[in-house]
């Protein structure tokens, strides 16, 4: 039966999920500001104290994957013990601290500090993806999980056109505001109610489900809701579902406990959990091979290098205008991406999308190459593997995460997951420019369309589908048990 959802419970859940999301908002001005930056940087007239020189400029696009890269393991057990709003808040800080930085110096080593500060911040985009997840219904999840990668592309965006209209120190001081406007929005949404109960919180719990819900603490919903919580909360939850009936019956039954008889809270550690865990662990090597396949799809180069890759591309266009339609092609994607996600499924968009990219990628490696089409055509295959990639493959991985995991274990694969990202956009992002100089960057976009097409095969073959439905129905997919009923 489809899940009925209040209009003012709606418009809660969306709100509270934008303040959330507006973190990825944040890390977006830190990938976008080298790309408006880089010229001045470079120049004998430069801005800073001395210009960049070679590895200098390749730092100043990673160093943020280093420092999210260094924080990650710690996300997942920092949003266990203090919850996934405060957890949520103290992420804003390093890019308050960052821009605070930047704003008051034009060393260029305090200026790289700086940006690997943001970088920590920039982990914190775990916590993002699974404290919406938590204050999310089950029929509306995959849309409002995937505003943090919306907001992500919207960072991006605002920042292009403020690097495009501000001078250099009003650009600094907007970003600075926007971080700090983050933490105040933040503060004042209530904690998700899975954390609260995982803590034992339950009369806090009941009131951030109402709150969410938009009912009375006393409503059947909010005792339903409750129920729902403890018994993803169960230790022997997994035996349940294994040695039940092999169908949707086992977590049908599951939902007719009732909240006095409900099971105790498992007080396990993650890690713990994850080891005796087959269901976790295949959740695991999912959502891994997922965020993998999509980084080396080639999107974080044209994030991080988007006006120098224009200039090289198409030197007649304007390269910062070219900049702003690339971020704007990537919001409107991965918006509409967020309406289909409840409506299409997850493995649906992220199969196509990927075989679209990969097209798109073939064809624009074949023009860097060749040129065998006019100069507006590259730009044109360029937002046209934008607008697909971001229409699932680049969306899809962050939803999938966020809600394959039991409550247990939510954190700690977020955290993974994430650390996974960091890993494959550092890397990517180093080798760039040394594989430029060395074979060019056609050949380059031949190869991304390569791992476009083994991950729209990965996705076909291999992955579950998860739209619809509930943490315990999800953990019978990955026992190989597919017939699961979605909420439709």
């Amino acid at each position: 039966m489809e899940e009925k959802i209040k209009p003012t419970a709606f418009l809660v859940q969306c709100l509270s999920s934008l303040f959330i999301a507006l973190l990825t908002s944040v890390t977006g001005f830190v990938y976008a500001w080298p790309s408006y930056t880089l010229e001045n940087f470079v120049s004998n007239n430069t801005v800073l104290s001395s210009p960049m020189d070679t590895l200098e400029i390749s730092l100043l696009g990673s160093l943020t994957n280093i420092g999210a890269l260094v924080t990650t393991p710690f996300c997942g057990y920092i949003m266990d013990r203090i919850g996934r709003k405060h957890a949520a808040m103290l992420f804003g800080l390093p890019s308050v601290i960052s821009w605070s930085i930047i704003s008051l110096t034009r060393n260029v080593p305090l200026i790289l500090v700086a940006v690997g500060l943001a970088g920590v911040g920039a982990a914190g985009q775990a916590v993002s993806s699974v404290y919406i997840s938590e204050i999310s219904q089950d029929s509306i999840r995959g849309f409002l999980t995937s505003i943090t990668v919306s907001a992500y592309f919207l960072g991006l965006l605002f920042s292009y056109i403020l690097g495009g209209h501000l001078r250099y120190e009003h650009v600094i001081y907007v970003h600075l505001a926007v971080s700090m406007l983050y933490i105040l929005l933040v503060s004042m949404l209530k904690e998700s109610p899975v954390s609260l109960m995982h803590r034992g919180k339950e009369k806090e719990a009941a009131q951030s489900v109402a709150f969410y819900r938009r009912v009375d603490v006393t409503a059947k919903e909010v005792e339903i809701e409750l129920t729902k919580i403890r018994i993803q909360l169960d230790p022997k939850i997994i035996d349940k579902l294994q040695t039940d009936c092999g169908d949707n019956s086992a977590s049908e039954h599951l939902m007719e406990l009732k909240l006095e008889n409900a099971p105790q809270l498992n007080r396990e550690t993650g890690w713990k959990f994850l080891m005796k865990s087959d269901t976790s662990k295949r959740a695991l090597v999912s959502v891994l091979t997922l965020m993998g396949v999509s980084i080396l799809m080639g999107s974080v180069v044209l994030q991080v290098y988007a006006e120098p890759l224009f200039k090289r591309a198409v030197p007649s266009m304007n390269s910062n205008q070219c900049s702003i339609y690339l971020a704007l092609d990537y919001s409107i994607a991965s918006v509409l991406c967020g309406f289909m996600l409840d409506k299409v499924g997850r493995k649906v968009l992220m199969t196509w999308t990927s075989v679209g990219s990969g097209v798109m990628t073939l064809m624009l490696g074949a023009q860097l190459i060749r040129a065998w089409v006019p100069q507006w055509a590259t730009a044109a295959l360029i937002y046209g593997f934008c607008f697909i990639y971001n229409l699932g493959a680049s969306v899809v991985p962050f939803v999938y995460t966020a809600e394959v995991f039991l409550p247990e274990v939510r954190g700690l694969g977020n955290s993974m997951s994430t650390g996974c990202m960091w890993i494959m956009n550092f890397i990517t992002l180093m080798v760039f420019n040394p594989i430029v100089k060395l074979i060019g960057l056609g050949p380059i976009f031949c190869g991304f369309s390569t791992i476009c097409f083994l991950g729209a095969a990965y996705s076909h073959f291999c992955l579950p589908e998860t739209k619809g439905l509930s943490a315990d129905e999800i953990q019978l997919l990955f026992q190989g048990k597919r017939k699961i009923r979605n909420n439709t």
